[in-house]
């Protein structure tokens, strides 16, 4: 028998719906190989009997002759910053540690109720503030990639989801679920070899999501490969009373409505996203995606998104100061780390708990908010950060008038080796030079694996659709996957 852990979401459902195997043995066969691989340090928390007890429901539901749920039999890994009920949720800060929410996340309700296990909450940046997973109080998360060229570096999975995009490339999960703010979904799913989308902000709850920055943050998939990808987001999906961002829209048959052919739709290709003195590798890549998508039918026409290099310096004011409203809430009073000093008064028991629980890259992104949002610098700082926000989403807008659909780059560059970047922060920000403009305007974008580098290393093409079009980003995706057959995977080392 093929090994269990090999297949994705769609054959375990599949496998399980036809009676090729049971669910407990898909969920066995992931629970032993998320225990063997603590040296990738994905998983924070392991709750091999919650997979346990989804397996024997949906292997009972089909003994009894009863119609399965969507995703029944189906393990799956959980991002740190989804609230599970008596599972530890720590957004991987030590301010958070040994927090054990009483209520779920609404997101991972939903894929509970669609039949969905979890194998354990898995590792990620602290608060989702970085690129690379270096900020984890917990520890570095370790992709399973290495370079061809014998150097043997230990590479960054990517950020802030790296816990997910590595436990899925490694094998240890069928899917599992990520955020992205700016693009923290789709770069670790570039630099691993996997798939990932983020959706329209306002298509997943946030409700018991730990916020980073309200405006931006959006739940998604990071899964195998494209079908994956529609099925898991299908059940992640959908309107929630307790959001005000929750888009009351029905959700649609995604996976029913691939389709690889582009016929009739045209693809842009946006000038300003080639950057001087790029890796010519990527610039390769973005040629080869584009020829795929003129043989799967597509128009290519060239667009202008003339606002897109003010993006990052305008998500780095918009995303930490948002932060900095948010974290507030860290104190040391209601829940998580409370430190206080012998002798100390309230002011007192804030500083030392906030100083103790909070990371560097943390207490940067706070520092910078809280600064952009002073009474002296609102207007000049974040009033007219908000503006060109304004103005990037109206790029898009005019763009959509030319094309269906942009494809760009996922990333600046392949993997990176731990350690590389984490000493230049400007150098670590840049990782988000192509997901940031689709996550300022809250469009749907996806990334799919492409090809890879010279040493090896998998990397990515971006598809980034209007508000709503999750199914042309999807049918987009799925024409390059097609085309590009990756069929690259990490050797085991771990």
């Amino acid at each position: 028998m093929t090994d269990l852990t090999d297949l994705g979401i769609a054959a375990i459902r599949d496998g399980v719906r036809a009676g090729s195997f049971s669910a407990r043995e898909v969920a066995d066969a992931f629970i032993t190989k998320v225990s063997r691989a603590k040296a990738l340090n994905a998983f924070l928390v392991e709750t091999p009997d919650h997979a346990l007890a989804a397996a024997k429901s949906a292997d009972d539901a089909r003994a009894a002759g009863e119609a399965l749920k969507p995703l029944a039999g189906v393990p799956i890994g959980m991002k740190d910053l989804f609230c599970t009920a008596g599972v530890a949720t720590t957004a991987a800060s030590h301010i958070l540690e040994g927090f054990v929410p009483p209520y779920e996340s609404t997101v991972s309700q939903k894929l509970w109720d669609a039949g969905a296990g979890m194998l354990g909450k898995l590792n990620m940046d602290q608060f989702a503030m970085g690129s690379s997973n270096e900020t984890s109080a917990f520890g570095d998360v370790i992709s399973p990639w290495r370079r061809a060229d014998g150097s043997n570096a230990a590479l960054a999975p990517g950020g802030s989801s790296g816990g997910s995009s590595a436990a899925v490339a490694a094998r240890l999960c069928a899917g599992a679920t990520g955020t992205d703010t700016g693009g923290s979904i789709r770069q670790p799913a570039a630099f691993t070899g996997i798939s990932g989308i983020k959706p329209t902000y306002g298509r997943c709850s946030r409700w018991g999501t730990i916020a980073f920055a309200s405006s931006l943050d959006q739940a998604g998939p990071i899964a195998r490969d494209v079908r994956d990808c529609a099925i898991m987001l299908a059940a992640m999906a959908g309107y929630d009373a307790k959001d005000a961002t929750s888009l009351k829209l029905d959700v649609p048959a995604w996976e029913a409505g691939l389709n690889p052919s582009m016929a009739g739709k045209r693809v842009g290709i946006p000038r300003e996203y080639r950057v001087d003195g790029g890796p010519a590798e990527i610039d390769a890549l973005w040629q080869q995606g584009i020829d795929w998508l003129r043989d799967a039918g597509a128009e290519i026409v060239e667009v202008s998104l003339p606002h897109t290099k003010y993006a990052l310096p305008a998500y780095y004011i918009i995303a930490p100061a948002e932060a900095s409203s948010n974290l507030a809430r860290y104190d040391g009073v209601r829940y998580g780390l409370r430190d206080l000093p012998e002798g100390a008064g309230l002011q007192d028991m804030y500083a030392a708990t906030r100083a103790d629980g909070f990371g560097a890259e943390v207490k940067r992104r706070i520092m910078i908010g809280t600064y952009v949002l002073s009474a002296g610098f609102y207007d000049a700082y974040y009033t007219q950060a908000q503006k060109v926000r304004t103005l990037i989403a109206r790029d898009f807008e005019a763009a959509w008038e030319k094309c269906d659909v942009l494809l760009t780059p996922t990333a600046p560059s392949a993997a990176f080796a731990l350690g590389e970047k984490s000493a230049d922060p400007l150098a670590m920000y840049l990782n988000d030079v192509f997901t940031v403009p689709s996550s300022l305007a809250g469009l749907p974008a996806m990334s799919v694996p492409g090809g890879v580098d010279a040493a090896g290393l998998p990397l990515g093409l971006q598809i980034i659709g209007r508000a709503l079009d999750e199914q042309g980003v999807l049918n987009a995706g799925l024409a390059l996957e097609q085309r590009a057959g990756f069929t690259a995977r990490p050797e085991a080392w771990w």
